[in-house]
């Protein structure tokens, strides 16, 4: 239905577009600018004109537009001094060109400054003012409707979305656009932005700057608040990445803008509230951030590390607004003070813009002053009348501090830059040549390759992306007893130095979050002493970890380090497991108690045998003795002495020589001593074999058969050591595996086969000793040796057979003792065996000791 009641409107509009076009036919082409024209707030005619762009208010009324009429222009409000003194600062850069006589003589520069109302739609409008102007151009039919360009230059466009919107418009025709305040590293780019420059450095450098300044002070775990524009996005993507690199997390990174409802403002201050973080890094206008602290005032929220940008970081303005606090201890980046001379002075006295300024003078004025004049338009009521005679100095308000100096001076410089390109262009030098013609492109490109000193003695130059060189001072928001916070420079970041020493903090005392002098700590996970790693708390950042002690033989002797490294063989890790200590070395030694007691042991052995071999040779003529082959007896007790003392060479430090003499000296002595025990008795079972009739045995064992049998029995055990010394002898060695914390040094056996048949040798002997005397056993009992024998053989081959599973399972140095114990043991049951009880007899028994008694006839027991 709808749809048909509109087809008349449609028609009648169609037919006065026709009427239109057949009356521009017959008339007069005429150019003009489609819509309400823009008026400059402030200008002055010139030879040449440069535009400037700032935004003398900050916020604008809302309206509902139907678009069923045409919409009203942008009623700007919230008046902003600092754009003001922008203006200020470029004005006083022409009225100084056009007062010098080295630069551009005898030209005189103009301008056109607008009001961009922070608003990107107006800013776009006002750039194309100043490009196109608002004049009507008439053409004929066959020539263009073109002009040329209004302004040479663009000053201005503080806010980085700004300068991308105009540059994005006004780039095709190359005129350029220089910005002192628009930071963001996407303006870089000149395959966007081919027409944009500017004197401040990029945030590719300050975002940078602040992850070296945030991970100085080790705060892993940061909170993040951006404008949500292109500043403050791009501005604190490259922040978040550089943070990464560095090893920082950040815990929360939320965006707001000054026209977000306050549902999304207190969503944000929830966020900051339950986070765990107290480090708050920040790329945020002073707008944003006075919505910010206004809402954390009202909830009481303070003791958080603010770290700023050189957006608010040196804004005296921020900090008056900042009743609470909040912001006190903040640290931040900012372009380095300036000072130009003459400046200060020509902001104050500016009166003279009353002239050129007109209404924006005006509304100035009664800002400044809160008051109104007669004639104005204002609709603030309840204030007294203007005289426009007030004291400028005598005002405490933002207009009259010079903190934003360095601002200014971009501003100086960048009009100084356009100056030095016309006058290269111009080929001036006493004057200049009017007859250039002047186009956009190519004092955009003399603007690019422009090299000069200020007269402060600074170098201004802009390298292939339209920027300045990079250099930051660090400033400490420090307050005072009046309640003034103070901005002190604590360091300085300068991109042209080394990597390693772009951050350079002074040694100054610097004040925290509350007032505190000591640094604040904001890490998800407390460090990782040495001696533990760190291990990844499972679905959390990397900064979140728990540190695990590192294990047994690994170390690390840094914080926070990952991985354990392991000590090397002969180290290993000491209690904190920060540092590898040289393992101790082990082995049975004299010093400690185990070795002092065999060692006890095996003298005592050695002088109860000698005791014994004395008692032996002071009765060698009694029948004890004479009747137990008493050259074999003292051969035994010479063999028996050596048992004991190769025990000996088990305990000490194990080298190459004692390696090889303690298995090869227990060996043969061993040998040596069983062999005698086997002569006794084989001597025995013929002496009695002897007295059968017709037996003629004892010729063939006589005492020269004895000494040859022990020979030979000894030769063989000989044979085999010399094999075994020879293949594979035994050598020193460290073990490593059996303990982790010690080294066990230990004598290898070289050849086990050589071991074992030296062993084995020794257990056959002893077993056929065993058995012959186990034969003898129902011998008279007044001379039974052999009974006396078959026990020390018993107590022999029950130590050895239980050596073996002993030796085999004691760790370290206790299968060295056990092996000590059981020579000691074995040699103590044959010494206490076949010579105590004869000793008894000698000593004790005297009456005994008779060759009758020895002799006596006694029915032999029955099996």
């Amino acid at each position: 239905m709808m749809s048909t009641q509109r087809w008349p409107e449609q028609g009648w509009a169609l037919l006065q577009l026709l009427l239109v076009a057949s009356f521009s036919q017959a008339e007069e082409l005429v150019c003009r600018r489609r819509g309400d024209p823009e008026n400059p707030e402030i200008s002055k005619d010139g030879d040449i004109i440069l535009g400037g762009m700032f935004s003398f208010h900050l916020d604008w009324e809302n309206r509902q537009d139907t678009y069923m009429h045409k919409p009203l222009p942008l009623q700007c409000t919230s008046f902003n001094f600092r754009a003001f003194q922008y203006a200020q600062a470029m004005l006083f850069a022409i009225e100084e060109i056009n007062n010098s006589t080295d630069l551009l003589p005898g030209i005189s520069l103009g301008y056109k400054i607008y009001d961009a109302c922070a608003s990107i739609a107006r800013g776009v409008r006002v750039a194309l003012a100043l490009a196109n102007g608002n004049e009507v151009v008439s053409a004929t039919p066959d020539a263009p409707c073109t002009r040329p360009v209004q302004v040479q230059a663009i000053l201005g466009g503080t806010f980085s979305s700004l300068c991308m919107a105009i540059t994005s418009v006004i780039g095709p025709f190359h005129i350029p656009l220089i910005s002192h305040f628009a930071t963001c590293a996407c303006l870089s780019d000149k395959t966007k932005y081919p027409s944009f420059l500017r004197t401040i450095p990029s945030d590719y450098h300050q975002s940078r700057a602040l992850a070296q300044l945030v991970k100085y002070f080790g705060w892993t775990w940061v909170g993040a608040i951006r404008t949500n524009d292109d500043y403050g996005n791009y501005g604190m993507a490259t922040f978040t990445e550089t943070a990464q690199q560095l090893g920082i997390c950040v815990e929360y990174s939320v965006s707001v803008f000054r026209a977000d409802p306050p549902e999304k403002i207190q969503q944000i201050i929830n966020v900051i509230e339950t986070s765990t973080s107290y480090v708050i890094v920040t790329f945020l206008s002073p707008t944003e951030l006075d919505v910010i602290i206004h809402e954390m005032s009202n909830r009481n929220l303070t003791g958080y590390q603010w770290v700023g940008t050189e957006a608010w970081i040196f804004d005296s303005e921020t900090a008056a607004k900042d009743k609470h606090h909040i912001l006190d201890g903040a640290i931040g980046l900012s372009i380095p003070k300036a000072h130009v001379s003459g400046m200060k002075e020509f902001m104050l006295d500016v009166k003279s813009l009353n002239l050129s300024s007109g209404e924006l003078f005006t509304n100035f004025w009664e800002t400044l002053f809160s008051c109104k004049f007669k004639q104005s338009k204002s609709s603030a009521g309840n204030q007294r009348e203007c005289t426009g005679h007030e004291d400028v100095t005598g005002v405490k308000k933002t207009f009259i501090d010079m903190a934003f100096m360095p601002i200014f001076y971009n501003i100086y410089k960048g009009v100084y830059a356009v100056a030095h390109a016309l006058h290269n262009i111009l080929n001036c030098n006493k004057t200049c040549n009017n007859k250039v013609k002047l186009d956009p492109f190519t004092i955009l490109q003399h603007i690019k390759n422009i090299q000069f000193k200020t007269k402060e003695g600074d170098d201004v130059y802009f390298d292939e992306n339209g920027d300045p060189a990079a250099k930051y001072e660090i400033i400490n928001w420090q307050p005072t007893k009046n309640g003034i916070v103070d901005f002190v420079i604590v360091g300085l970041y300068d991109t042209s130095l080394p990597t390693e020493k772009q951050l350079n903090l002074q040694n100054k005392s610097l004040f925290w979050a509350q007032n505190s002098q000591q640094v604040p700590l904001s890490v998800c996970s407390e460090k990782c002493p040495a001696g533990t790693r760190k291990v990844l708390q499972k679905g959390k950042p990397v900064c979140c970890y728990d540190c695990l002690r590192c294990a047994e033989g690994e170390i690390s002797n840094v914080t926070d380090s990952i991985t354990c490294e392991r000590c090397g063989f002969d180290f290993w890790s000491n209690e904190r497991r920060d540092a590898c200590v040289k393992k101790k070395a082990e082995f049975l030694s004299y010093e400690e108690i185990m070795g002092a007691l065999l060692t006890a042991a095996s003298l005592f052995g050695t002088c109860m045998t000698a005791v014994v071999a004395f008692i032996f040779f002071r009765y060698r003529q009694t029948p004890v003795v004479r009747a137990n082959n008493s050259e074999l007896s003292f051969l035994l007790l010479f063999s028996l002495s050596l048992c004991f003392l190769c025990s000996l060479t088990f305990i000490g430090r194990p080298s190459e020589w004692s390696c090889m003499l303690r298995h090869t000296a227990f060996g043969i002595t061993f040998v040596l001593c069983i062999s005698c025990v086997l002569g006794k008795t084989i001597v025995v079972l013929m002496a009695f074999r002897a007295t059968l009739p017709g037996s003629n045995v004892m010729k063939w064992f006589g005492p020269a058969q004895q000494k040859l049998s022990v020979l030979g029995f000894t030769l063989i055990q000989v044979l085999i050591c010399i094999l075994w010394l020879t293949i594979y002898p035994p050598f020193p060695f460290k073990n490593f595996k059996q303990f982790n914390d010690k080294i066990i040094l230990e004598c290898a056996l070289g050849s086990a086969v050589g071991f074992w048949a030296v062993l084995g040798y020794i257990g056959l002997l002893a077993m056929l000793c065993f058995i012959l005397a186990f034969l003898a056993r129902k011998l008279p009992d007044n001379f039974n040796e052999a009974k006396f024998i078959t026990f020390s053989m018993l107590i022999f081959c029950a130590v050895w057979i239980t050596f073996i599973p002993a030796y085999v399972s004691s760790p370290g140095k206790f299968s060295v003792a056990v092996e000590i114990f059981a020579i000691l043991a074995s040699s103590f049951g044959l010494l206490i065996c076949i010579f105590i009880p004869k000793c008894y007899i000698i000593l004790l028994k005297p009456e005994k000791n008779t060759k009758k008694n020895m002799m006596g006839k006694g029915a032999p027991k029955s099996s």
